[in-house]
């Protein structure tokens, strides 16, 4: 993690509990992307587990940085690709559809709404795509945003995990 960065890492606790409520899911999660990714821990887990390939999005050079050092350290770079951008940026340029989409915003700096209701009309949001969010406790979700219905949500402390999946699969 970059040296004074106002990054909040996902505790082993939530990583370990998201990718078990993945897993019960079963569904395919080959291709994965990391919003906000900050070290890339998410989606490094993803690719140690078993994704084929993983996308990463974050605005921050300096975590940038070291996403792209942390994939290498694990040799999987070649198995993955780091868009330094914002989110936004990316919805509109990303065209891969994605089995699983990772978020870990800052609890303080996005509207999570906004973002959900941009994000399930994109293109990285395919029939078959799990969302999954962390968010603070006190930021209530919508249950659906067009046609993604929550299927699971936890809560870890300050954390909240919510697990969104189209309901034709969920």
């Amino acid at each position: 993690m970059p040296r004074g960065s106002a990054i909040r890492p996902t505790t082993g606790l939530v990583r370990g509990a998201i990718f078990s409520m993945l897993e019960a899911q079963g569904r395919p999660w080959s291709r994965v992307l990391e919003l906000y990714a900050g070290t890339g821990a998410l989606g490094i887990e993803a690719l140690s587990r078993g994704a084929e390939k993983a996308d990463f999005v974050e605005r921050d050079e300096r975590c940038c940085a070291a996403v792209k050092e942390n994939l290498a350290s694990m040799k999987l770079a070649e198995r993955a690709h780091v868009f330094c951008c914002d989110v936004g940026k990316a919805l509109t340029f990303l065209k891969a559809e994605y089995d699983v989409i990772l978020l870990d915003p800052p609890y303080s700096e996005v509207s999570l709404d906004k973002l959900l209701a941009r994000l399930v009309v994109s293109k990285a949001a395919a029939v078959c795509s799990t969302i999954v969010v962390q968010h603070s406790i006190r930021q209530q979700l919508q249950s659906s945003y067009n046609g993604m219905v929550l299927l699971r949500q936890r809560r870890y402390g300050d954390t909240c995990v919510s697990m969104y999946g189209k309901e034709a699969l969920g």
